[in-house]
């Protein structure tokens, strides 16, 4: 099977310093999704970006592809920077728990960010898989505002939150439906048992979809890990309340080193 193609941008930052390697939740691109979180981190690390098939800066996929996949094709872009820090917020977060699993060697440490273990069911996402391919991802729109979006962070925040929905509507049909199919196989539950690497598990206040419950899933089963909660957040985080993303992240960065 051909890995996904991946874009990754290359490292921007501070001359000499460590990577950071941010990833995306499904349905958005990382430029955007991270926008105001990189300035903070750039004074600290070198900072790369990376894209979902189809979203952002990556071209769509052609065939089917695992959470595994994403993450041996990512592990394939990434090792020339040396050990690195990650951050990946949903399906980016599932991305990091496989680079947990199955490329420790590659991260210094790793921030799962508004993340599962394990997303609902699998066929509630072959029910989204189909509807976007009969509808298109614009469809999801309302519903993902509902669930993105924490009370009141759209009117805080109108110009960003505005961009990530048009991140979605723009988001390649059949790639955004292969992401649900890969997140419908996907549960890590009982793999990220023992894993050495150390890992911090971020969630929204008001997160509906990845809850506390669900980081202390994560933080539990490895070896060395911890939970934060963002206030006055949701499901993205780093666009709803970046300064303190910024400040949790740079925290657990420098712990870990």
């Amino acid at each position: 099977m051909t890995l996904p193609d991946l874009a990754v941008t290359e490292p921007e930052g501070a001359d000499g310093a460590p990577v950071v390697v941010l990833g995306p939740s499904l349905g958005t691109a990382s430029a955007t999704l991270w926008e105001d979180v990189v300035p903070a981190l750039q004074q600290r690390y070198r900072v790369a970006l990376w894209d979902l098939p189809g979203h952002g800066a990556s071209k769509p996929a052609s065939e089917a592809f695992t959470t595994e996949d994403i993450a041996d094709a990512l592990a394939e872009r990434i090792a020339e920077f040396g050990p690195v820090l990650y951050a990946g917020v949903s399906l980016g977060g599932a991305a990091g728990q496989q680079l947990v699993i199955r490329h420790p060697d590659l991260l210094a440490a790793a921030a799962i960010v508004c993340s599962s273990p394990k997303f609902g069911t699998p066929q509630g996402w072959h029910e989204r898989a189909a509807q976007v391919r009969s509808q298109g991802t614009p469809v999801l729109v309302r519903g993902s505002a509902e669930r993105w979006f924490a009370p009141g962070s759209i009117a805080a925040r109108p110009d960003i939150t505005g961009r990530l929905l048009h991140n979605l509507s723009d988001t390649e049909d059949n790639s955004y439906a292969l992401c649900c199919e890969a997140l419908a196989a996907f549960d890590v539950r009982e793999a990220l048992n023992g894993a050495t690497t150390p890992v911090l598990a971020m969630y929204g206040e008001h997160d509906g979809v990845s809850t506390r419950a669900d980081q202390e899933i994560i933080a539990g089963a490895v070896a060395n890990g911890r939970v934060v909660r963002i206030d006055g957040v949701s499901h993205l985080a780093p666009a709803e309340k970046p300064a303190e993303v910024a400040g949790a992240l740079i925290r657990f960065f420098e712990e870990s080193r």
